[in-house]
């Protein structure tokens, strides 16, 4: 069993490696500003690579550090940036520098589509300049399949499409994997020839900041000077969404659940939605021609503790997208004793249930029920607010993020002894001969494929 407390790190050194990061984003960057937490109360050197507007280096605490790459923004968003493989394929560029100047022992990334190249060329040792051969760990925070869902299109060929590249693009580029839930992992299962999920797939959650979030923070006070911040009636009924405003989130349901409730006989319920997000203008377009005054854009709220003060005061916590592959905003809202309203599908099940939610059909009649039943039944309430903390507790960041630290210690104790004993759930990602000959055939191909991109200027090298 691996211990998730009390633990202390090795000399091991890790490179992390992720496209997902924005300064306003929260699931990602979340993770793995805890993970530095835990890297530095365990002495691990640990060092994270993420796209930014320019290149600067953060120092975070004393075993800690963040190269911000300069990096274009992402096409299908441009809140986020991109780093593209024209930034590591060649010697003396800014990803092989650091590399160099890091040599770790593990390298772990997160991206599906453009570093996942860099994993295979470290595997196969395909980049000349890299003489060492660390351990390679892909991390998966989202399903590629529900990205082409959202963004591209949803139909038998793109689903085929999807499944071809986690085989043989994407799966036998690395190591190991790790999944933030078990419906991220059920894209992973087949990819690996339906190898079990204790076979080279771990699911490693993240967590929720206990520091800030509690049900103490209910007053009168507070409520009232939310009431008048969001510039809605007092005594109204709240509901909140917190979350990135994205089209991959489901956002249209908040809205036809508020058409719901506004349905005679009615309610006085508001919305109040706190995020940032290329949706935000369509969102507040389609709100006040749906259910006009309804629906308040409080934008991102970078203040934690008033982020805490605002789950605590208001009624009920609606999350509208049954994909989502974790979703760390309804488990704050648990911990803050916050009704959850959430859909019976995707990485919210990893800790909502019947027990201490309402689970409901992704539809607007299901959810303004359950919103109303969640509302006019005390003694239910209550029993699921309690239990709902009690979950929230097995999540805190202070545990999640040691138990995924330590899983990477155990997965990088193989690069230094081939008699270290593995624990039972260490099994490496086998892969065929097939697979190996593919991987190599796909990475060579994408290297000169990228490199011609970039001469022709079709790609980006950096950030302009």
């Amino acid at each position: 069993m691996l211990h998730t407390l009390g633990w202390k790190g090795s000399a091991l050194k890790t490179l992390h490696f992720n496209n997902y990061w924005h300064k306003t984003s929260g699931g990602v960057a979340q993770f793995y500003k805890a993970l530095m937490a835990a890297a530095n109360r365990a002495g691990h050197e640990m060092r994270l690579v993420v796209p930014d507007e320019r290149s600067w280096v953060e120092e975070v605490g004393e075993h800690c550090k963040i190269y911000h790459v300069a990096a274009p923004p992402a096409p299908l968003d441009p809140g986020y940036r991109l780093i593209y493989p024209t930034q590591f394929l060649q010697g003396g560029t800014s990803l092989q520098t650091i590399l160099l100047a890091e040599q770790p022992d593990l390298v772990e990334i997160c991206d599906k589509y453009t570093l996942n190249y860099l994993g295979a060329l470290l595997r196969i040792r395909g980049l000349k300049d890299i003489s060492f051969r660390p351990v390679v760990v892909g991390t998966s925070h989202e399903r590629m399949d529900d990205n082409f869902r959202t963004y591209l299109a949803s139909d038998w060929l793109s689903a085929a499409f999807c499944r071809w590249y986690m085989r043989w693009i994407y799966f036998p580029f690395f190591d190991h994997h790790i999944a933030n839930s078990r419906y991220t992992a059920e894209e992973l299962v087949p990819a690996g020839d339906g190898l079990p999920e204790r076979r080279g797939i771990w699911v490693r959650p993240p967590g929720v900041d206990f520091a800030h979030l509690s049900p103490q923070l209910r007053s009168a006070q507070v409520r009232a000077r939310l009431e008048l911040q969001a510039g809605v009636p007092a005594g109204a009924t709240l509901l909140l969404y917190v979350g990135r405003l994205a089209a991959e989130k489901n956002l249209p349901l908040l809205i036809e659940t508020m058409k719901q409730l506004a349905a005679p006989p009615g309610g006085n319920y508001y919305l109040l939605v706190v995020g940032q997000g290329v949706e935000r203008d369509n969102l507040a377009r389609t709100a006040e021609s749906v259910v006009p005054g309804r629906v308040k854009l409080l934008g991102h709220l970078a203040d934690r503790a008033a982020l805490a003060e605002m789950y605590a005061n208001c009624d009920v916590f609606v999350h509208p997208n049954p994909r989502e592959p974790f979703g760390i905003a309804p488990l704050e809202a648990m911990a803050s004793g916050l009704p959850l309203v959430a859909p019976n599908s995707g990485g919210v099940m990893t800790y909502a249930s019947s027990e201490n939610a309402w689970i409901a059909e992704p539809t607007g009649a299901a959810f303004a029920a359950a919103i109303v039943n969640a509302l006019d039944d005390a003694e239910t309430r209550h029993r699921k607010r309690a239990a709902a903390l009690a979950t929230a507790e097995n999540f805190r960041w202070e545990v999640v993020a040691d138990r995924f630290l330590h899983l990477l210690q155990e997965m990088g104790k193989t690069i230094h002894s081939s008699d270290v004993a593995e624990p039972a759930d260490f099994v490496a990602a086998h892969v065929s001969q097939t697979s190996t000959v593919m991987t190599r055939v796909v990475s060579g191909t994408a290297k000169r494929i990228f490199a011609a991109a970039s001469r022709l200027k079709l790609i980006p090298s950096r950030a302009p």
